[in-house]
């Protein structure tokens, strides 16, 4: 059984359990092109291109690609933000 909060931090265990992890998820679709995908993942999340491009592929080649991870919060942030650029994403918890 964990800790209180105060017990976990003084014996230094991870602030953030699983529990507490989400994912954004970006979706392919037939409508957006593989090339402003990519540049949605360079401009958004500003990730280098190579990085972009393999996220890329990953939507086309397997449906789906997490591009991030974080607080519940955060992950409604990049999923509107996802929805704004006109790509499919939707956010759930992280996988334990």
């Amino acid at each position: 059984m964990a800790g209180t909060e105060s017990e976990l931090e003084t014996e230094g265990a991870v602030a953030t359990l699983p529990a507490d992890a989400w994912v954004t998820i970006v979706w392919n679709d037939p409508v957006n092109l593989m090339s402003y995908v990519t540049h949605v993942f360079q401009t958004y999340f500003r990730f280098p291109k190579d990085e972009a491009e393999r996220r890329m592929r990953e939507v086309h080649e397997q449906g789906k690609s997490v591009v991030s991870t974080g607080g519940r919060e955060q992950m409604e942030i990049d999923v509107q933000a996802m929805h704004s650029y006109g790509l499919w994403a939707t956010m759930q918890r992280a996988d334990a």
